[in-house]
């Protein structure tokens, strides 16, 4: 198998290293109750996606 014919410097290693990290998640609030929620998901507190109730959720 091929081996290198040289190391890599610190430098370059970080480079690639570099896009290693995580992001956050983009969390947006819901349009009818305005709970913090991941986009393009149903709402768990209030069942709507889109302006419509996608799940029905019982009221206290």
């Amino acid at each position: 198998m091929a081996q290198p014919k040289r190391r890599w410097s610190k430098a370059r290693t970080g480079l690639k290293r570099s896009t290693w990290k995580l992001e956050n998640k983009n969390l947006v609030a819901c349009p009818h109750c305005h709970e913090m929620i991941m986009q393009h998901r149903v709402c768990s507190n209030c069942g709507y996606y889109n302006g419509k109730e996608v799940i029905a959720k019982k009221e206290n």
